[in-house]
């Protein structure tokens, strides 16, 4: 990292030299900037929006008619809520038929049971007997189970995104009759930029802040898409740590913060590339001081951080107003104006 550093800083001392050439006697103007302290943390925000975790496409284990649907479109329905029913009316007199016919092969068993005590019947019988109560017995549970497959419960809490079918209607088993938005958890999905992609080490806590809504709500980082869009952003995606505010819905715009750590401690102090210059073998910047003249100070270097700054950790102290450009025409004791750099809403610099 260090050498691409002095790359970088002889390649803008080559870039210099015609300018040394072509110095005029003239006042030159100035742009300045801070060393920015690197280790402390810093919160970035970004602009995300909240999803459901799962969407669930909800039908019902049995084929049959739709007798009655209890909810619409867009309605919030809770965990074991009646969804729908199917017409039951087969199911049933299945059921009560089996019943009967279980009924009877029942008390059929008891008695045999009786007569086998009295050894009026070989155990064979009685197993063949006891052997048809049980096939009875599956059969009944299985009718009982389809029976009850006639009426859909919500499996979760959540909101009715689509009906799919109306009443009267057939459906077959399986067949999706809701699409069920599942808002027991929701997650938070933002693009990133590259440069904050490239500090994804740095990151220590993330939170997000929605309209009408006072607290953070603290979140944890599920998954970085490695590869970037079409934009050259990352898709990040982000869980709650805790249940979110009931008033937060899915499609809810809000405003996502990722903090950065100090992962960098003690390195020192990050400077715009174009502040180095190279005098020797030595990286030095251009200190501006209060008689506004500028004098030379020899740093160290000691990498590059994520948003493509150098670090300095030898020279800096922080409170040093260093010259940002045009580092190359400047010699030691010179006078120099200083300007303010155009603001980001004076594109162009033309106001």
């Amino acid at each position: 990292m260090k050498t691409n550093v002095c790359m970088a800083v002889a390649f803008l001392l080559l870039c210099g030299c015609t300018g040394r050439e072509q110095e005029t006697a003239r006042e030159r103007s100035v742009y300045l900037t801070r060393p920015e302290a690197l280790g402390e943390e810093t919160v970035k925000s970004y602009s995300g929006i909240v999803k459901e975790a799962h969407e669930i496409s909800l039908g019902f284990k049995t084929a049959g008619q739709i007798a009655r649907i209890h909810v619409a479109e867009g309605d919030r329905v809770r965990r074991g809520q009646l969804l729908a029913e199917l017409d039951d009316t087969d199911y049933r007199l299945g059921v009560e038929a089996l019943q009967v016919q279980y009924d009877q092969v029942r008390d059929e068993v008891k008695r045999t049971e009786r007569l086998l005590a009295q050894k009026s019947i070989s155990p064979n019988d009685y197993e063949k007997a006891s052997a048809g109560l049980k096939q009875l017995e599956v059969q009944l549970q299985a009718n009982k189970n389809k029976l009850n497959y006639t009426k859909l419960y919500a499996p979760v809490d959540g909101y009715i995104q689509a009906v799919n079918f109306s009443p009267a209607e057939m459906v077959d088993a399986g067949t999706a009759l809701f699409t069920l938005l599942d808002v027991s958890q929701m997650e938070v999905m933002v693009d990133i930029p590259g440069s904050l992609y490239r500090q994804r080490g740095e990151f220590v806590r993330f939170a997000c802040r929605a309209a009408g809504i006072d607290e953070a709500m603290p979140l944890v980082l599920t998954s970085l898409t490695p590869k970037a869009d079409g934009n050259q952003l990352y898709r990040m995606q982000l869980a709650f740590e805790q249940r979110p505010d009931s008033r937060l819905t899915a499609g809810m715009n809000v405003e996502v913060e990722v903090a950065l750590g100090d992962s960098t401690a003690a390195r020192g102090f990050a400077v715009p590339l174009q502040a180095l210059f190279q005098q020797g073998d030595s990286a030095c910047v251009w200190l501006f001081r209060p008689d506004s003249t500028v004098t030379c100070r020899q740093v160290e270097l000691d990498g590059i951080d994520g948003e493509g700054r150098a670090v300095v950790s030898k020279g800096l102290t922080g409170d040093e107003s260093i010259v940002r450009a045009g580092v190359h025409v400047l010699k030691e004791g010179e006078k120099v104006r200083v300007i303010e750099a155009p603001r980001s809403t004076n594109v162009g610099g033309l106001l």
